[in-house]
């Protein structure tokens, strides 16, 4: 199991060798689209890379006893990241409202002026000439940010179109890092990602933590009393 900075070596790895190589990840949000989405559900296994994007995940695998490493959200590794890519790697980053992916691209090359990052939003009705305006731009990674389960979908349907060694899905990282959304105090949201966010957007997350939090500690617990569903077994 990778850490962060396993994570990273693992992606610089697969760059370097031309790997084709897709990298998702786990919350407890995703986990509980994935338990009645069987495309995602089927994604997320396919995938070459995934790892733990938040506490109640690292919480849910240590109840059914499995330890994890820490959760790398994407609004703190993306720093690394551009360090790591910068004067070395060209990325291209699909996603967000227009400009958002602009914005956080913008925010990035301030800190790291050498980065070659081209930016994308995330509305495109002509995903052919998307896919070849990437190309056309020749990155090492390409990052899809369109939130779950969009973001995979998409991802399903035009990997194969991309010629990346890697490409990564991020959730609502350019939100974060262009602005847009607070990610509330630095204290809460290192330690409770899910309610620092849950200050900052109630209106539209409630349903999401509220009433998912408890919804997947309670399918946790009951594997843990059961096992796994026979629908599980099959999958796995």
């Amino acid at each position: 199991m990778l850490d962060k900075a396993g994570l990273l070596d693992e992606v610089a790895s697969r760059i370097a060798a031309s790997t084709p190589t897709t990298v998702a990840y786990l919350n407890v949000h995703v986990m509980n689209t994935a338990a009645r989405d069987e495309a995602l559900s089927d994604f997320l296994r396919s995938a070459d890379l995934c790892y733990a994007d938040g506490a109640g995940v690292v919480l849910g695998a240590r109840i059914l006893g499995h330890e994890l490493p820490e959760r790398m959200t994407g609004a703190d590794w993306i720093w690394d990241l551009a360090a790591e890519a910068e004067g070395r790697w060209r990325i291209a980053w699909i996603g967000g409202e227009p400009g958002v992916s602009e914005e956080a691209a913008r925010v990035l090359r301030e800190r790291h002026p050498d980065l070659e990052l081209l930016a994308e939003h995330g509305f495109h009705d002509d995903n052919p000439a998307l896919c070849e305006r990437v190309n056309a731009w020749k990155p090492d990674l390409v990052l899809v940010g369109m939130g779950t389960p969009v973001q995979e979908r998409w991802t399903s349907i035009w990997r194969g179109h991309l010629d990346a060694p890697v490409v990564w899905c991020l959730g609502a990282t350019a939100d974060f890092v262009s602005g847009k959304v607070d990610r509330g105090p630095a204290w809460l949201h290192d330690n409770q990602e899910w309610l620092a966010r849950l200050l900052t957007e109630p209106g539209r997350l409630w349903r999401r933590y509220l009433l998912g939090n408890p919804l997947f500690l309670a399918r946790v617990v009951r594997e843990r009393i059961t096992g796994p569903r026979p629908s599980d077994r099959a999958r796995g």
